[in-house]
C-alpha cells in the first residue's frame, strides 16, 4: 500500500499506525528520523496537518489543511487510546441525538487532559468507579466511521449513562428528548448494567423513563417490576435544588420540567 492509498484510507491516523505502515511497506521497522522527516514534509506539502502531538489527520482532496473537514469522532477516539465514545457522543453516533454538539466525550481507562482542535472540544473523561475494569468493555460495541472502526457505548449503556451523568449529555432536556428517540432497548442489558453500576438513583430515574414511555419501547410490567427492586429504599430527590414531584413507585423525587416536559410548552 502507497503512502497515499494509506492516507485515503485513513481520514485520522496515529504517529503509531504510520509507522506500522511504514514498517509493513519496507519489510522492516523504520528510522525514527526517517518518520519524523515523512510527516514533516507531508505537512509541509498540505497532505495532513497535525491533530495534536502523535495524531494527523489527512487533507481532503481539493482543500487546505485550514478549511479541510475533520471527523471529530475519530480525533476523540484516536486521541484518547483506549477510550470509548460515550455520553452525548454516543447518542449523535447512534443517530438520537436532539441537538448537535461541539464537544466530544471520550471515556478512558486513566485520566487524561482534554484539548480542542478546530472549534469542538474533547473532553476524556473516567467512568463510575464502581463500574472497575469492566467499564471499558461492558455495553461497548465496535461501529464504523469513514472505514475505521470506532468503540462506542451500545445504546442500552448510553441510556444509563445520559440519565447517571446529564450534565454530560447536555442536560435534563436534551437527555430526554434524545432518549425519546429510541425505537427498541435491550432490558436485559440495561438491568445489567444498573447492577453493576449500583445507583439506586439512577436505576430509579431509568424505570420512571421507561414507565413514561413503556408503549413506544415495549416495556412490560414485569421489565419495570425487576426495576422497581432496585429503587432507593427512601425518598430521594433527583435534584434537591430544582425539587419536584413524588414518583411514588420509584421513591424518587422528580422535578417539575420532566413530570410536563417543560420544553414542550415553550415550542
Amino acid at each position: 500500500m502507497s503512502l497515499l492509498t494509506f492516507f485515503a484510507l485513513h481520514p485520522v491516523f496515529t504517529r503509531e499506525a504510520f509507522v506500522r505502515h511504514l514498517a509493513e511497506a519496507g519489510g522492516k521497522a523504520p528510522n525514527p528520523a526517517t518518520v519524523r522527516e515523512l510527516l514533516r514534509y507531508h505537512q509541509r506539502t498540505g497532505r495532513i496537518l497535525a491533530v495534536r502531538r502523535g495524531l494527523f489527520a489527512t487533507v481532503a482532496p481539493g482543500a487546505t489543511p485550514e478549511s479541510t473537514p475533520v471527523d471529530s469522532f475519530l480525533v476523540g477516539a484516536l486521541g484518547c487510546p483506549g477510550g470509548v465514545l460515550a455520553y452525548h457522543s454516543a447518542l449523535e453516533l447512534h443517530g438520537l441525538a436532539y441537538s448537535t454538539f461541539e464537544e466530544v466525550q471520550i471515556l478512558v481507562p486513566r485520566s487524561q487532559r482534554g484539548w480542542t482542535f478546530k472549534g469542538v472540544d474533547y473532553r476524556p473523561l473516567r467512568a463510575p468507579e464502581a463500574l472497575g475494569e469492566a467499564a471499558m468493555a461492558l455495553g461497548v460495541e465496535s461501529m464504523d466511521r469513514l472505514g475505521m472502526d470506532l468503540r462506542v457505548t451500545s445504546q442500552a449503556r448510553t441510556l444509563v449513562d445520559v440519565l447517571d451523568r446529564p450534565e454530560w449529555a447536555g442536560g435534563w432536556e436534551e437527555a430526554w428528548r434524545s432518549l425519546e428517540g429510541l425505537r427498541l432497548v435491550d432490558i436485559q442489558e440495561v438491568q445489567d448494567y444498573l447492577e453493576r453500576l449500583r445507583n439506586a438513583t439512577t436505576a430509579a430515574l431509568v424505570g420512571f423513563f421507561l414507565e413514561q414511555h413503556r408503549e413506544a419501547l415495549g416495556v412490560n410490567e414485569t421489565d419495570l417490576t425487576d426495576l422497581e427492586s432496585m429503587r432507593p429504599k427512601g425518598k430521594h430527590y433527583l435534584s434537591r435544588a430544582e425539587g419536584g414531584r413524588l414518583a411514588k413507585r420509584w421513591n424518587l423525587i422528580v422535578p417539575e420540567p420532566l413530570w410536563r416536559r417543560a420544553w414542550e410548552e415553550l415550542g
